[in-house]
């Protein structure tokens, strides 16, 4: 039976096909998601493609309605034939699949090395020949596969691999945003008349056959099936109305006209097949014997060219099945479910099992709600958090007991929560706020909303809902009222400016009274006292128990994935680049063995930021680019400070501007006030670099107006050198007293070289000098090398106003020359400025290591230069052994050199200019 309408035209979207095919068979990786409306052809070039591709190893897989809460159910479609390959894997991955797809009781496995086993895969399988997966109805696939899948398409680059989408519409899987789309259209009209009249043997009416064309807008499967719901009076003089529906609807409508025709028993059949997503011939007929359906039942639907039960169940159509199960009685789908149910085997398949007994009844059923309370326990053991609060859902749906539904009901809201689906989260909690909660769950459920709006917004709204939480839980269970507390504060700290009345001294203060910590407190708890310390007793009071919050924090992961970005603004606010950059590291990590999605774009931005004051900024550009790509791809509140400081620092005014204006809209919007304090610090890091002080020291008061954690000491720099190249004398002086308060609290290196050429712009004569020596000498012993070079600029510039102009060229063409290798390109031109003017001579800069590679290939030469292999290689950077081994032939050619062995004797400055 044809599964397709037959091609009509075509000849471009064939073509591309067809080069797809000649790009992978030249071994290059091509990604495509063909796109088009419900029966317009995507399967008919599918169908084209496989038939094409005769010399590939082929696996299609298809997403199913009925299947969408099942992990990696489409996934385990397409990697089932190649499973056997996965010993070949680095053990690791190995694991994650096994575990990913239910061959073994290990824990839930990381998805992001599930994806990169599944790159593994497809190296290992290619290395005999091309591969080709095709996914239909992508629209269809469990949220986890498509997840998956996503990031196997966006990593994939030196593998013969073709990896080919179907889908409806972009917007029903996100995940797959950002890929190329081949739009599939309707046929002209002429290709339209000619399939038409293919389809209607005899003599048609001519405005008939031009309302039909008119009506199914060149949809192929629309000018075949519509035609069947038409009269012989209406095919002979166009007498009948026009229908307003959707086409899919209309055609849903043509199927429905042929089934309402065939026997009782066979739409029983069919409505068994359509419930079952499977396919799996052998429990269809199970199921059917079950009903008491013999084979006689499937022959009407065959001739009716409705459904093949030749190898797997298929449908002529998705459209097909839909339809079928859309518009069938409750009590027959009922029966159908419970018929596949009783044939499943409960050892083999028991997730299935429950699912189908699940939609066996709507009456409430412990039993079953108990069953389903165990699958999603064993799908949260294999990753599949958003199938894990499907479980729950219909678990809390079909429990008898109010008081428990709302238990089940709230779990389920959770696990989708942290999922990165707050919104569906949101819709579960209105659930359990129906039931009878008691005190304590109520509380949790007061702190997830809370959660929730954090994490969309982290804006006002946010605070007021946190602390609430906070002290309803506090007298009910203590540890949880401090960890709210907690939150509640670090909200308070987003909000910053825009919330006066919940702002963090006001938490501070509620905290301050919670429950003790108790004799042994953990690490959460001395970070909760540290900052209600520095927002009750100020900046100096706090850098102690701050500083053993820092040091006590993160022996558990799971603690520190939650709340590391509260230890890393603390790590800067102290000016501790050490802890700084171990908190991000440790954090980015974290993260992303286990793929928390909500979580990872903090992460990534907080190293970006610590990889920027290091001078290694195209590091940073990639960490940030990802972070924006995740909560692009989520819905979550957008991560771009980074980006923001990275174009600040590189001079990039027009890019730097267009940031600082979306992201003060964004930030407004939401009510983030600490953005405001972010967004001045930054524009004042441009424009002190472009030289326009007028403009830095706006920027900078601004930022300084308000005492934004991690922000404001930073901003207290450039509002010191603004100050003073305006003449602004009073007001750089008493940015300086402030910013001394903290530095000398602080302590260390960074801090002290930072007050010291701060306290040198002010100075004059021999007390200028020593503290830029002092400057100099305290960061060239710290992490911050941009923070190095600009000590060496203000020096330099210092002694040729002194007119030492020998003494200046040397710390000038310093300073242009780390500014230069980082590509802090407005700093690197004050300072070439500065040394034309001593008389010396800026060298032209030549083509260098940082123009010829990307930031991924400089990431992967620095790996290949500390000795990692290139599984190890693609480990970290999420991408397959070849696809590395790919990047390192360009690096060696674009650096000149054969051998891993050479990067090693490259200069560090080389390979820190990437």
């Amino acid at each position: 039976m044809s599964t397709s309408p037959p091609f009509r035209d075509r000849h471009n979207e064939r073509d591309a096909l067809d080069q797809l095919l000649s790009a992978v068979r030249a071994g290059q990786s091509r990604v495509l998601v063909v796109r088009g409306e419900a029966g317009v052809g995507k399967t008919a070039l599918l169908d084209h493609l496989v038939r094409s591709a005769a010399d590939f190893r082929v696996a299609r897989a298809a997403g199913h309605e009925y299947e969408m809460e099942l992990t990696y159910a489409g996934l385990h479609q397409l990697c089932a034939p190649v499973l056997g390959m996965r010993e070949r894997l680095p053990p690791p991955q190995r694991d994650a699949l096994a575990a990913a797809f239910g061959l073994s009781a290990a824990p839930a496995p990381d998805r992001f090395v599930v994806g990169l086993g599944v790159l593994g895969l497809l190296s290992a399988v290619t290395a005999e020949r091309p591969l080709l997966w095709v996914v239909d109805d992508a629209q269809w696939l469990d949220k986890t596969s498509a997840l998956t899948l996503a990031f196997v398409a966006h990593r994939l680059l030196a593998e013969p691999v073709g990896l080919v989408f179907a889908v409806r519409e972009p917007s029903h899987v996100p995940e797959l945003g950002g890929l190329a789309e081949l739009l599939i259209e309707g046929l002209g009209d002429s290709d339209s008349r000619a399939l038409l009249d293919s389809a209607l043997p005899g003599r048609l009416d001519e405005l008939v056959r031009d309302r039909i064309v008119a009506e199914s807008r060149g949809n192929p499967l629309a000018l075949l099936e519509l035609p069947q719901s038409l009269t012989p009076t209406e095919l002979a003089g166009g007498f009948g109305v026009l229908d307003a529906s959707p086409m899919a609807d209309r055609i849903e409508q043509s199927f429905l006209r042929r089934l309402d025709s065939l026997p009782a028993g066979t739409r029983q059949l069919l409505l068994t097949a359509a419930a079952d997503p499977i396919g799996d011939v052998a429990l269809l007929w199970r199921a059917a014997d079950r009903l008491g359906l013999g084979a006689d039942a499937l022959a009407p639907a065959q001739s009716a060219g409705l459904i093949d039960v030749r190898g797997r169940v298929r449908f002529r159509h998705p459209l097909v099945r839909s339809a079928i199960y859309g518009t069938a009685p409750l009590p027959d789908r009922e029966r159908a479910h419970r018929a596949l149910a009783e044939a499943t085997d409960p050892d083999a398949d028991p997730d299935r099992r429950a699912w189908h007994r699940a939609h066996a009844t709507t009456t409430p059923d412990e039993e079953i709600a108990a069953q389903l309370e165990l699958s999603a326990g064993r799908a949260a053991q294999r990753g599949g958090i958003a199938a894990t609060a499907a479980f729950l859902e219909r678990a809390a749906e079909l429990t008898p007991d109010p008081a428990r539904r709302g238990g089940r009901a709230l779990t389920a809201a959770r696990a989708t929560f942290e999922s990165g689906a707050p919104d569906a989260a949101d819709k579960l909690l209105a659930i359990a706020g129906l039931c009878p909660l008691d005190d304590l769950q109520r509380a949790r459920l007061a702190r997830l909303r809370a959660q929730i709006a954090f994490a969309l917004r982290r804006g006002t709204d946010a605070p007021p809902l946190l602390l609430d939480a906070a002290d309803r839980l506090a007298p009910l269970d203590p540890r949880l009222g401090r960890e709210a507390y907690l939150e509640a504060l670090g909200s308070a700290i987003f909000a910053g400016r825009l919330n006066e009345d919940v702002g963090p001294r006001e938490v501070a203060a509620a905290a301050r009274n919670a429950p003790a910590a108790g004799p042994e407190p953990r690490p959460v708890d001395l970070l909760l006292d540290g900052l209600a310390s520095r927002f009750t007793e100020g900046y100096v009071a706090s850098v102690a128990p701050l500083r053993r919050a820092l040091h006590a924090f993160g022996p558990e992961p799971d603690d520190f994935m939650r709340w590391f970005w509260l230890p890393w603004l603390i790590a800067g606010d102290l000016w501790d680049d050490t802890m700084w950059h171990e908190v991000a590291t440790r954090a980015t990590q974290l993260c992303r063995d286990a793929g928390a999605l909500i979580a990872l774009p903090l992460a990534l931005g907080n190293r970006a930021v610590v990889h920027l004051h290091a001078g290694e900024f195209a590091a940073a550009e990639s960490l940030a680019e990802e972070a924006i790509a995740i909560t692009d791809a989520t819905g979550n509140a957008p991560v771009r400070y980074s980006s923001l400081l990275l174009a600040a620092w590189r001079g990039a005014e027009a890019e730097t501007l267009e940031y600082a204006t979306w992201g003060l809209e964004n930030v407004l919007a939401r009510g983030e006030g600490r953005g405001i304090g972010g967004h001045g610090y930054a524009t004042a890091v441009l424009f002190n670099g472009l030289g326009r002080y007028e403009d830095a020291l706006a920027a900078a008061r601004t930022a300084c107006e308000y005492d934004d954690l991690g922000i404001h000491g930073f901003a207290l720099v450039e509002l010191i050198e603004a100050g003073v190249r305006c003449g602004a004398l009073d007001e750089a002086a008493e940015a300086l007293r402030r910013l001394e308060e903290r530095t000398n609290a602080a302590g260390t290196d960074w801090a002290h070289g930072v007050r010291a050429w701060c306290t040198a712009l002010v100075s004059e004569g021999a007390a200028a000098e020593e503290n830029y020596c002092e400057a100099i000498d305290r960061l060239a012993r710290s992490r911050v090398a941009i923070h190095l070079a600009r000590a060496h600029l203000v020096y330099g510039e210092w002694l040729r106003r002194e007119n030492r102009r020998a003494d200046a060229r040397g710390h000038l063409r310093t300073a242009y020359d780390m500014f230069t290798r980082t590509g802090a390109e407005a700093f690197a031109e004050r300072a070439r400025r500065e040394l034309l003017a001593t008389g010396g001579a800026a060298r032209k800069r030549t083509v260098d290591t940082r123009d010829l590679l990307t930031p991924q290939e400089g990431q992967i030469a620095r790996l290949a230069r500390e000795g990692l292999s290139n599984p190890e290689i693609g480990a970290q950077l999420f991408i397959s052994p070849r696809t590395v081994q790919y990047h390192l032939g360009k690096v060696f050619t674009k650096l000149e050199i054969t051998s891993r062995g050479q990067l090693g004797r490259l200069p560090e400055s080389k390979l820190r200019a990437v």
